[in-house]
């Protein structure tokens, strides 16, 4: 099922891609655009938090996920009518589900490529997930 998941995002991206992808910078915090953050729980408490970031899962450890349930919750914590950008560790998932929700839900997001990796490479200021 995951892997049907992500060759449905795929194709429908390369039919409506309106994504935008950037890498991390300073300049991106400066926009104070919103970041959210779709790793997992342990990943958070690993390595931290971009600063200001909102964690919503996306995949659970074992790669399931529940779409509806993170739609629910990230319309709760983002005004999802504005720009918003996603960061995961690498940006393998930000590039799936930043193309689900731009293809499927018009939304305007943000792919952050190179994910956490990247951002705390730049020594970007992190905060401790609690």
């Amino acid at each position: 099922m995951k892997n049907i998941f992500i060759a449905l995002i795929l194709l429908l991206s390369s039919l409506h891609a309106a994504v935008s992808a950037e890498y991390s910078s300073q300049k991106v915090l400066d926009s104070k655009i919103p970041i959210v953050d779709i790793r997992t729980k342990g990943e958070w408490v690993e390595t931290g938090l971009a600063q200001g970031a909102i964690p919503i899962m996306f995949f659970n450890e074992q790669g399931g996920y529940n779409i509806e349930a993170f739609i629910k919750e990230l319309n709760a914590k983002v005004d999802t009518k504005k720009p918003f950008a996603l960061i995961c560790r690498t940006g393998s998932r930000t590039k799936i589900v930043s193309n689900y929700l731009s293809a499927e839900l018009g939304y305007q997001v943000t792919d952050l490529q190179g994910g956490m990796v990247y951002y705390k490479s730049l020594n970007l200021p992190v905060v401790p997930y609690k």
